[in-house]
């Protein structure tokens, strides 16, 4: 039901936004694919300790992001043990979703919803409340 749910975003998101899943095997894969596109995407950590936005001011700051990072955004997700000390030590910016521990499946499903929030929310339509 999570991919079901992460791929009504993808499908609401399209003409506005692209929405992909690039899953990689380890930590080490994690890390290299992160160092190879820096400088190229604007990478943005999922992290406990992570600044927390209101829906409103992560609106406001995806499309910021988007801008700097020329309309790229990776947002990194770790797997069950967090993110590897190697990208935390980089500077990349870092959101939390909130201080409950979270799967990465689950966290890939709010952040999907988020950033649709975040273009509705942009285009000023009804959906954001």
């Amino acid at each position: 039901w999570i991919n079901e749910g992460v791929e009504t975003y993808e499908t609401r998101c399209r003409g506005q936004l692209e929405l992909r899943t690039d899953w990689l095997k380890s930590d080490e894969a994690l890390v290299d694919r992160v160092l190879a596109e820096k400088g190229k995407v604007l990478h943005v950590l999922l992290d406990v300790p992570g600044k927390a936005y209101s829906s409103e001011a992560f609106s406001d700051q995806l499309y910021k992001w988007l801008e700097e990072g020329g309309s790229r955004v990776c947002f990194v997700i770790g797997g069950a043990e967090g993110l590897p000390p190697a990208l935390l030590e980089q500077g990349f910016p870092a959101i939390s979703l909130g201080k409950m521990t979270l799967t990465h499946q689950f966290a890939r499903l709010l952040l999907s919803e988020q950033i649709y929030r975040a273009s509705q929310i942009r285009l000023g339509t009804k959906y954001h409340k």
